[in-house]
This record gives C-alpha cells, structure tokens and sequence, in this order.
C-alpha cells in the first residue's frame, strides 16, 4: 500500500479527471440513472472526491474514504470551497479492505471506484468486496470499477516503450494469462490487476451482489486518436459524441476495448 500512497502523493487525480474528462462524464451518467433520490453514500477509495462532490450537490449525504492522506485533504478542502461540507459525514483515511469505524448496512449506495485495480493480490480484492458488501444496506446499489485486460494488451501494442515491461510479446502473454502489472519505469502509474471482460459479472455475483449493468468507462473512445476527437469539436458536434459514447458505453462489442469497467450491482 506504500506505493499507491506515494504514488498518489505526488499525482493530480482531479486534474486527470478534468483534462480526461471521458471517463467522468460516462460513469456520472450511469451512476446518476441508479442512484435514489435521497439517502447516504459511501465514496470508498474516493481519491480527492471528484465524484463525490458531484454526489453531495445533488442532495445526498456522503461519506469519503481514501488510503492517501493528501487526497483526505484535497477533498476537505474541495468540500469547503464549494460550500459541500455540511452533506459530508466524514473524511476517512481508510484501506478499502478493512473499513475500521464504517457500521454494517450503513449506506443506500456504495461506490469503489479505485481500489480494485490496486489490489494485485485476489485476497485483497476478496477483502474490499466483502467490506462493500457489509457497510451496504439491503437492496443497497453498489458501483465497482475495474480495468480491462484486453484494453491494456493493446496499449502494449500500441505504444510498448509506455508501458515497461510489456514491451516484448512474451511479458504481454504472460499480462494477459495472470492479468498483474507492475511498471517498470520508476514514477510510473502503479501495480495493478486487470480483469478480462468475461470474468467481471460472474466474480461479483459470486461475492454477493446482483449484476444491473456493466459499462465502459471510456465507451469507444479509446479507439479515436486526439486528432480525431478534435475534428467532431470543429464540427461542432462534440456534444453529440459525448450522447454516442454514454448510449454505446454498455455494447457488449466494446466493453473489452474500453480502459475502464464500470459494475453496477444491487445487495440483496
């Protein structure tokens, strides 16, 4: 865990979240279509509370978790700036596998939308679903992001020398048996665990949840180069993508492709 926090110390995931703003705009899309009209969240690996800002405008009272201290305080201060902090109920550094303090059966809707692909090992990832499981009431909605193997075989494709050690065929076979990656290049985005596609909906069922939907983050998108993205601005229809990326974002001929994996769930 040292790594993700020194990791995170020194990155700016909300100005990622702004200059890469696909990601956020699809899962606030399908996030916004289960959510109830009132009741408490739990933002659980929340990083500096981006979505959980947006959660708390709308009226809903949330609870923000996150194992990096600076991303606790960015969120503090997000809050205060936007006049958000009354519909807080606390700012935790917490480990999403151990939810010390966090009550049982506590919130209509749970979010975790970092940590799994963080957590390499399957006992880790195991630990965090059962404690999402726990703090979540009865036919509570739980959203769970993930990130796709088959999306990062052909970025090492793509552009080997950005992604050390997958840089040679062999080291990408071995990617894709065991699906572990860790960069080689110091600084780099940290260890992490990507699912395959077909693996997704049967692994959280088997933890308890009822699968309602399960999209891509990023849509098609990551199949359109910057230059292409920028002809529909000029055309003065990038509005209009936006609306193709968020209605295609749950096709099952693009899940695969798509760098990120949104599931949503019910408890029972």
């Amino acid at each position: 865990m040292n790594k993700i926090i020194e990791y995170y110390s020194g990155f700016d995931e909300w100005g990622r979240l702004e200059r890469e703003p696909l990601e956020f705009i699809i899962n606030s899309y399908y996030i916004k279509k289960y959510l109830p009209v009132t009741g408490e969240v739990l933002d659980n690996g929340a990083g500096p509370g981006k979505y959980a800002m947006e959660l708390a405008k709308l009226g809903l009272c949330v609870t923000l978790t996150d194992i990096t201290p600076k991303h606790i305080r960015i969120a503090r201060e997000k809050a205060c700036e936007l006049g958000l902090t009354e519909k807080f109920h606390g700012f935790h550094v917490l480990n999403a596998t151990h939810l010390k303090g966090i009550a049982d059966e506590q919130f209509d809707v749970s979010l975790m939308l970092g940590p799994l692909y963080h957590l390499q090992e399957e006992g880790e990832r195991a630990a965090a679903l059962e404690e999402l499981y726990r703090v979540t009431k009865p036919n509570g909605v739980v959203f769970i992001a993930v990130q796709s193997r088959m999306r990062m075989v052909i970025n090492s494709l793509q552009s080997p020398s950005q992604w050390r050690p997958n840089d040679n065929l062999d080291a990408i076979q071995t990617f894709f048996s065991d699906g572990v990656f860790n960069h080689k290049d110091e600084g780099r985005f940290t260890g992490a665990y990507y699912f395959h596609l077909e693996e997704v909906v049967p692994y959280m069922e088997n933890k308890g949840f009822e699968t309602l939907e399960l999209i891509g983050s990023s849509s098609f998108a990551a199949t359109l180069s910057e230059g292409q993205m920028q002809h529909w601005r000029d055309q003065g229809e990038y509005e209009k993508l936006l609306d193709l990326l968020i209605q295609t974002a749950n096709d099952s001929s693009i899940l695969g492709i798509s760098s990120h994996l949104l599931y949503i769930g019910r408890k029972p």
